[in-house]
């Protein structure tokens, strides 16, 4: 996110104001001297600033609250172990220590669910706050905790924000965390009380992030202002059933109980399947004046900060479970690797939470991955059952295009008023705004509303002859899951007690949102996978995958999926259980339309091919073997391609030099590895010649610009009838983005030489392409001169890691505040291998450039033989503050795909223990 430490109200700074700025970059500059080796007294103030807001982790405090004395004992990295007598000093101590590491992060996220960011950073963070405000994240949260979750989780969430407030208690912001001090020369913040709907909230902001098809959504309705029928169908293509395995494969739908059944014969029958996608009043193509609106749309959205993920677009994870029978420990192993932006510090916080004896008055003792601001386990194990999860991708979210007319909207042929209501928004060094939120009747936020040119363009769109008269214009709303009180918050102490299979799916079926493909395993020798979440149904003839018309019922959601027709497996015969975003179950099986955005597979295929080998050849898969899966780096995209350019004849030594570099590659992207770097350069150029030019300016990086047709077409356009036209997106959401999508679209049409697609322009330097190989040399020799630009001449010296890199960023001041700020709060580069869709997905975009934009946030292996011989690393460290050693201690580790100890009993974390702390009544 870009919140500024500035406010600016768009005049011309007074002199008090010139002084202030003045003042702040004076401490700046001190600061970093101090840190530096600056003057003896500015050293020792600026290093006893810097430290003031570390953590204690040794000796004892006193917490009022408490009912009995609670130990927090922490390993050589930072991680602690909580171990308590009660659930209640359980989760109110998780809560101060989170805070002791991560409060400003904590502060930040609650912020942003609330839609009050501006609070803290000034007027830059209005729009996104008008935003924020519309959704209303932080209302739903609050009629969530007060009318939905259950009476013990609202215990846990109290004492976990008392916990929090008692760390709070008599600090002032620099004696929080460095950012706060920077702050403090800026605006006069001062951080409140944490409250339990704080919490419930952060739920709706991974929610947002993992909300499904909604960016495709936008990008196919873009597509219709350059791009035929035909044309967009060619880059969505079918997920291919028959190459790459659904995550269920041996259940499907029983239409005669109404269930999802394993082993089951039965077709699916007929039910609610959706045909193609329509949209809009049975078109396949949007209205004119929305493809400006959505246009406007994708910009707000893209400006909102991202919780967990990149908008919504690259989000992935790998997750899969060996059965006992095949395994070294005759008992099953889980991985996970949730893919995820990547952030400073991580998403992720590791933790254990122990009963120092499991009973009735504490029921808990499970470790794993938490959110810092969230009590629980999100991702872990427990002393009898783990658990973890990858995005599932179903379709959540709808758009519609409400024709608006006086005050109120059309809907079955009358109009209905809106429910409105007043947001006051609190500007740091500002005057408060004060904004009107409009929705439906079912609950919709015009998210129009929030960009002038919305409303404009909206009082301006013109729909098919289906479409009610203009009236006062058309608006875009929005209709999600999230919006509606769940019970999400109830599923995360559930899954952290869970004994078994049976406990394990009670608890999934609180998990509302987001929806995430859940798998199992337990000490018992079981394993299983769940389809979680609240799933709405669609009428026939409207499958979510366009816009779609607000003024008739029929396009309304029907209903939702019932928990008993969610598809699941357990103990499945082959032996083991792979989710990587592919899709859950065969089309033929199910009869409701989950998404028409699934993964393509490739990554879960991969995974499942290396299982295959590894057991058909009779051995067993060890923890380090998942280890080692996890680093898998082939491209299975370069197995497609490379062969096709091998054959091609060369003229140019020296890209025919390049080209040779490919000879006798693996496929693997290793850092060191120039093949690498120059294949992923030829396919970052063969999809921009193929398909990049050709799609609008909309999805297109900005500021690159071309001469292009007026009207549509994909072969050579007429030069004398071109129009300039450059991208409007940022770098790391454009198209194509190289993600598996375009691998499929690619092999769909590799072997019809002549296609269109393979067709390109001339331009100065190059004469047209009129077939794949024509088009493939071009990309070739554009890679060859591109890495020269970018690594020099000599080829000896390429490698794939000094493209793909990580920076991690503090995401509020290390990304627009003060150059000297942003020095001292981030880290990086890292050289990575990997690459995009890859089993180690260090994912980048092919439009945007070859740096490293979304990663396996974390990674960890769970032993159910022994559970201290499991594995896990986080991708920062367990502190958010910045010259604390625990600041990014596993990053290099990360980087090399080590995998840490994961101490879980007594004896083991007694053994790891570095610091404890012991919190007193």
């Amino acid at each position: 996110m870009p919140p500024n430490t500035t406010a600016s109200s768009g005049q011309k700074p007074g002199k008090s104001g010139r002084k202030k700025g003045r003042k702040a970059r004076l401490f700046l500059i001190v600061l970093v001297l101090a840190l530096f080796g600056g003057v003896a007294y500015g050293g020792y103030w600026g290093v006893s600033t810097v430290r003031a807001s570390f953590p204690q982790t040794k000796g004892s405090l006193t917490l009022d609250g408490l009912s009995g004395p609670v130990d927090v004992k922490r390993d050589g990295n930072g991680i602690p172990q909580i171990y308590a007598s009660s659930d209640e000093d359980l989760f109110m101590a998780q809560g101060y220590v989170q805070a002791q590491d991560r409060f400003y992060e904590m502060d930040v996220r609650r912020h942003m669910t609330s839609g009050r960011l501006s609070e803290m950073f000034g007027s830059s963070q209005v729009k996104n706050d008008e935003f924020l405000r519309t959704m209303g994240w932080d209302r739903v949260a609050k009629e969530e905790y007060d009318k939905k979750l259950s009476a013990s989780t609202k215990k846990y969430l109290q004492a976990y924000a008392k916990g929090v407030n008692a760390y709070l208690k008599g600090k002032g912001g620099e004696d929080i965390s460095l950012e706060y001090a920077a702050l403090g020369f800026t605006n006069d913040y001062k951080p409140q009380e944490w409250t339990p709907v704080d919490s419930v909230a952060w739920l709706k902001a991974m929610a947002w992030d993992l909300r499904g098809n909604m960016q495709d959504e936008i990008d196919r309705s873009l597509m219709t202002s350059r791009l035929g029928p035909k044309q967009i169908a060619d880059l969505y293509p079918e997920y291919p059933y028959s190459r790459n395995k659904t995550i269920t494969q041996e259940g499907q739908y029983d239409s005669v109980t109404g269930s999802y059944v394993q082993g089951s014969s039965t077709t699916a029958g007929s039910g609610t399947q959706s045909t193609a996608g329509t949209g809009l009043a049975g078109n396949t193509t949007a209205p004119d004046g929305l493809q400006s609106q959505l246009s406007k749309l994708y910009n707000v959205l893209d400006n909102v900060p991202t919780a967990v993920g990149v908008n919504g677009n690259g989000i992935g994870s790998n997750s899969w479970v060996v059965a006992g029978k095949y395994t070294i420990t005759n008992k099953p192993l889980l991985a996970n690797d949730p893919h995820l932006s990547a952030s400073l510090p991580s998403v992720w916080y590791q933790m254990g939470l122990h009963c120092t004896s499991v009973s009735s008055k504490c029921q808990y003792d499970v470790s794993g991955y938490t959110f810092a601001g969230m009590p629980g386990v999100v991702i872990g194990h427990n002393q009898d059952i783990a658990w973890g999860m990858t995005n599932s991708g179903v379709d959540v979210t709808d758009l519609y295009l409400e024709k608006i007319t006086g005050e109120g909207y059309e809907y079955d042929g009358k109009v209905l008023p809106f429910t409105t209501r007043r947001e006051t928004i609190k500007v740091a060094g500002g005057a408060s705004k004060t904004i009107v939120v409009r929705e439906t009747k079912d609950g919709m936020p015009l998210l129009s509303d929030r960009d002038d040119e919305l409303v404009k363009v909206g009082k301006k769109a013109t729909v098919d002859s289906g479409a009610p008269d203009r009236g006062d214009g058309y608006a875009i709303a929005l209709r999600w899951t999230a919006l509606d009180p769940g019970n999400s918050m109830d599923a995360v102490f559930q899954l952290d007690k869970a004994s078994n299979w049976s406990e394990f799916r009670t608890a999934s079926a609180s998990f509302d949102v987001p929806s995430q493909n859940l798998i199992y395993a337990d000490t018992n020798n079981h394993i299983g996978y769940q389809l979680p979440g609240k799933i709405p149904t669609r009428s026939k003839g409207d499958d979510g995958s366009l816009p779609s018309p607000g003024w008739d019922s029929k396009y309304r959601w029907t209903g939702y999926i019932k928990q008993s027709e969610l598809p699941y497996e357990y103990d499945p015969k082959r032996g083991y259980i792979v989710t990587a975003n592919q899709a859950v179950v065969d089309k033929d099986k199910y009869p409701y339309t989950l998404t028409t955005d699934w993964g393509y597979g490739t990554r879960s295929q991969r995974i499942s091919d290396l299982i295959e080998a590894k057991v058909k050849g009779g051995g067993k898969i060890s923890t380090d073997d998942m280890r080692q899966m996890q680093l898998d780096d082939s491209s299975e995209i370069a197995k497609l391609i490379v062969p096709k350019l091998l054959k091609i004849d060369v003229a140019d030594k020296n890209v025919r030099d390049a080209q040779k570099l490919l000879e006798g590659w693996d496929y693997t992207q290793d850092a060191d590895s120039a093949a690498a770097a120059y294949f992923n350069a030829t396919w970052r150029n063969i999809l921009k010649l193929a398909f990049g030019n050709k799609l609008p300016k909309e999805l297109r990086v900005k500021g690159q610009c071309l001469n292009v047709a007026p009207v549509d077409t994909t072969g050579p356009a007429d030069e004398n009838q071109t129009v300039r036209e450059c991208g409007q997106r940022e770098a790391d959401q454009a198209q194509p983005d190289g993600g598996d999508r375009w691998f499929e679209v690619v092999r769909k049409i590799i072997d019809d030489p002549n296609n269109d697609w393979w067709k390109a322009p001339k331009t100065r330097l190059d004469k047209a392409a009129d077939n794949r190989d024509e088009l493939f040399a071009r990309a070739m020799k554009d890679a060859r001169w591109e890495l020269t630009a970018k690594l020099g001449k000599d080829m000896d010296t390429w490698s794939w890691g000094r493209l793909h890199r990580l920076f991690l960023k503090n995401q509020t001041l290390g990304t627009e505040g003060p150059g000297v700020l942003q020095y001292m709060l981030n880290r990086g580069p890292w050289k990575l291998s990997g690459g995009e869709a890859t089993v180690n997905a260090t994912g980048w975009n092919a439009a945007g450039g070859y740096g490293v934009v979304w990663v396996p946030s974390m990674r960890m292996v769970v032993n159910l033989d022994d559970f201290d011989k499991s594995k896990w690393i986080n991708l920062s460290g367990a502190s958010g503050h910045a010259y604390s050693a625990h600041y990014t201690d596993q990053t290099d580790k990360w980087a090399k795909g080590e995998l840490l100890p994961w101490s879980f009993s007594d004896k083991a974390v007694d053994k790891s223990t570095s610091d404890t702390l012991v919190l007193k009544p």
